[in-house]
């Protein structure tokens, strides 16, 4: 069966009666492309174990399963599974897990499904959880490496530099867990039901924090703080979340090396970084 004919999609789809679900994202591949540059991307090999998220009716999964040793996949729609039982019956290296990533306990799943393998992730994600699944993935540190197919405009803000339009504070999130490349765009007319958007697919490659972060919890909280009150200057958005005087907080960008009047959309991580130390002596 090719999972990636449209025709046969839509045989298959009205055979076991399956609907679309707009509140689950669903759109799924009609061309065949798609799910094997982004498995070729993933760096799937021998030795490695891959977590699949959301496989729909399993193309990029099958592609995965002709690379890797294991692959696990989360699936949510329990009204796929009957159909991931018939289009991955082919494939002795594939396990198809129901639930929801979000509640799964991510270590015991890791250990279970991929003893001995080089954990990785890759993945078509629905775009409303692609950013709390990706924090979920970078923070658990359990993968060599996240490739996943997203909404073009978060795939350009987990790249993006400081200074640009699209940075923000999840691109820092991204950016200090692991080396983020924006790989290839895969336009709308590439799925059932096309969507609004353009989609991306980008490449997290995980790597140790930064060394000159000294306290990520009030690292996080000085760039959060920075990006609540984007259009005002750094000491305007930091006054409005920690408890320290604006000369204070004047006295600590500078001491940060700043200028006085920049705005946090300009500072990368070893910015920040000062800053939340000349933050940190100061409380």
């Amino acid at each position: 069966m090719n999972l990636c004919n449209i025709n046969e999609i839509k045989a298959l789809l009205s055979r076991h009666g399956f609907h679309f679900s707009k509140s689950l994202g669903q759109n799924f591949l009609i061309e065949e492309w798609v799910p094997r540059d982004i498995a070729d991307a993933s760096g799937a090999g021998p030795g490695a174990g891959v977590l699949e998220i959301g496989p729909g009716i399993g193309p990029l999964t099958a592609q995965l399963a002709q690379r890797a040793d294991r692959v696990a996949a989360v699936e949510l729609d329990t009204a796929l599974l009957p159909i991931l039982t018939e289009t991955l019956s082919g494939f002795g290296n594939v396990t198809v897990i129901p639930g929801d990533v979000m509640k799964l306990d991510l270590p015991a799943l890791v250990e279970a499904q991929f003893p001995g393998l080089t954990a990785m992730v890759c993945a078509n994600l629905p775009y409303n959880i692609t950013t709390p699944v990706l924090t979920l993935l970078l923070e658990s540190g359990l993968f060599s490496a996240i490739t996943v197919m997203i909404q073009k405009e978060v795939a350009q803000r987990v790249c993006a530099a400081p200074g640009s339009k699209d940075y923000g504070a999840f691109s820092l999130l991204c950016q200090y867990y692991a080396k983020t490349a924006l790989l290839f765009e895969v336009p709308r007319e590439c799925f059932l039901p096309a969507p609004k958007v353009t989609s991306a697919v980008v490449r997290l490659t995980p790597c140790p924090p930064p060394e000159c972060v000294h306290d990520p919890a009030l690292f996080f909280q000085v760039v959060r703080a920075a990006f609540a009150l984007r259009r005002k200057t750094l000491l305007n958005a930091l006054s409005a979340a920690f408890p320290l005087s604006k000369e204070a907080l004047a006295q600590c960008i500078a001491q940060a090396g700043l200028p006085a009047d920049i705005r946090g959309e300009r500072l990368g991580i070893p910015e920040f970084a000062r800053l939340a130390d000349e933050i940190k002596k100061s409380l």
